[in-house]
C-alpha cells in the first residue's frame, strides 16, 4: 500500500503525462532563463557600491522591446557573446557630447547628477560625440584611473537588457 502511494506522488497516475508535464516545464524554465530573465554573475569591481562583487542578477531581456533605454539604466552588454557581458549604467544618450571634467561628467557642456556614485574621481577626457543607435555607458566605482575603466560607446544591438537591481 505505502509503495503505490509514493510511486502515485512521485510519477503520477498516468506516467506518461507527468513525462509530457515534466519536458514542458524544463523547456518552460529554459526558455525563461535565456530569453526572459537571464542570470549572470557580477564579476569585478566597475560597479560598486551598486552591484557587489560575485553576485548574482537577473537581465530582464524584455525591457526594451517597446521602450528605448534610458539614462541611468543599469545594462547588460555583450562584449564577446552571451558568455560574457558588461554591467554599466548608461550616461549617455544618442547623438549627445559627452566628456569628463574635474571628475564630473559633461552632456552636451551641463555636468551630469549622479547620485549613484559614492567614490570621488578626477577623470578628464576630451568632449566625444555619442552616435545614432549608441549609448555611452560607464560603471559607477570612478575610484579606478579613466585608463584602466572599461567604459565607451555600445551599439543598441548590443545591448542585452536591463540589470533588475
Amino acid at each position: 500500500m505505502s509503495e503505490s502511494w509514493v510511486r502515485r506522488v512521485l510519477v503520477g497516475r498516468n506516467p506518461k503525462v507527468t513525462f509530457v508535464r515534466i519536458v514542458i516545464w524544463g523547456a518552460s524554465l529554459i526558455l525563461v532563463s535565456r530569453f526572459v530573465l537571464m542570470p549572470i554573475r557580477v564579476e569585478g569591481v566597475s560597479m560598486l557600491p551598486t552591484l557587489k562583487e560575485s553576485g548574482i542578477k537577473f537581465v530582464n531581456c524584455l525591457a526594451y522591446v517597446r521602450s528605448a533605454p534610458q539614462r541611468g539604466d543599469v545594462v547588460a552588454i555583450e562584449f564577446t557573446g552571451k558568455h560574457l557581458m558588461l554591467c554599466k549604467r548608461i550616461v549617455g544618450m544618442p547623438g549627445e557630447t559627452i566628456g569628463f571634467h574635474g571628475g564630473h561628467i559633461l552632456i552636451n557642456g551641463h555636468v551630469l547628477e549622479e547620485p549613484y556614485v559614492k567614490t570621488p574621481c578626477n577623470w578628464e577626457h576630451e568632449v566625444e560625440q555619442v552616435g545614432p543607435g549608441e549609448y555611452y555607458v560607464v560603471g559607477d566605482n570612478r575610484s579606478m584611473d579613466y585608463e584602466q575603466h572599461t567604459q565607451g560607446r555600445a551599439e543598441r544591438s548590443r545591448i542585452v537588457g536591463k540589470v533588475i537591481l
